[in-house]
């Protein structure tokens, strides 16, 4: 891959502020929480390409969104393709200061998006991809997805889901594409300097959120940063950045490359109604996952 030259980037005049009260989100809804700092980031120069989705649902539409930002809102498959685009136009226009960002859950990402997001990384699209994984297809009633993780109760998975969470970031980094990272909710200032750094880059650059969902996940609202912060101190969930051909872990996961200071993972499962079926069978299982994730993540930031 060649390397990549970055640039710090001054925030746009009118960066904040730009996600309005009275949104649709449920309470402890992560969603709100990670645009707040999209909107820090990008401000109105952004245009947001949403399929159906949680968000499609809370922002609304045109006049009355709960964003100041442009919105398209499109058909579940197509956020990539749409994206890629809408962000030839502006090229072909000759505008160079608005950023295409993608905007879709793990159903529109993982799932039923996944062809047009291989396309559009191949193709290495000038986009930024956001996934903000809240593990299910939780705006049509908690269903499983490919990124719902072992042992976790939905509704088409009674007993708990028996296969591990499709890893979007790694599929994607197999592209070469010139920036992955993945981010939480619970580490806003995380996500921000990694979206800064999406911003001052060009291609297809593809951000991967963990977003807790109360209702879906069965917990209390008020503990989403918590669950949040809980998935990576177990070692869980683990918070990288893959750009010139090098992995780096980010800050508050470097501590828990050691094994002995990561939390139990009982901490993260007992927290969630979602794991109230699991097994000791699998809970042995989601253990071997992480090991074995970091594995290789330590192998890739060598």
């Amino acid at each position: 891959m060649s390397k990549i030259e970055t640039r710090k980037l001054p925030l746009p005049h009118d960066a904040r502020d730009k996600l309005l009260p009275g949104d649709a989100a449920c309470p402890g809804c992560p969603i709100p929480i990670a645009l707040k700092v999209v909107s820090a980031v990008f401000g109105e120069k952004a245009i947001l390409v949403i399929p159906a989705c949680c968000t499609s649902v809370i922002l609304g539409t045109y006049p009355g969104q709960a964003i100041k930002t442009s919105v398209i809102h499109v058909p579940f498959a197509s956020a990539a393709a749409v994206a890629s685009g809408v962000s030839q136009a502006l090229r072909t226009r000759g505008i160079k200061d608005v950023h295409v960002i993608a905007w879709a859950g793990d159903g529109g990402t993982a799932d039923i998006g996944v062809a047009s997001v291989s396309g559009a990384a191949e193709r290495n699209e000038d986009i930024i991809y956001i996934m903000y994984d809240n593990e299910a297809y939780m705006n049509t009633g908690i269903q499983r997805s490919s990124s719902t993780p072992r042992g976790a109760w939905t509704t088409t998975t009674p007993t708990g889901k028996i296969e591990n969470k499709k890893d979007m970031a790694r599929i994607l980094i197999a592209h070469g594409v010139p920036y992955v990272a993945t981010a939480s909710v619970g580490y806003p200032h995380d996500l921000y300097g990694k979206l800064q750094r999406a911003r001052s880059m060009s291609g297809f650059r593809f951000i991967h959120i963990h977003a807790p969902c109360p209702p879906g996940w069965r917990f209390d609202p008020q503990y989403t940063v918590r669950v949040a912060k809980l998935a990576v101190e177990t070692g869980l969930w683990v918070l990288y950045e893959y750009y010139d051909g090098k992995l780096t872990v980010s800050g508050p996961s470097r501590p828990y490359m050691d094994p002995a200071k990561r939390k139990p993972i009982e901490e993260y499962l007992k927290i969630q109604g979602r794991f109230r079926v699991i097994t000791d069978e699998l809970i042995n299982e989601i253990k071997k996952y992480v090991n074995e994730n970091w594995y290789w993540i330590t192998k890739m930031s060598r």
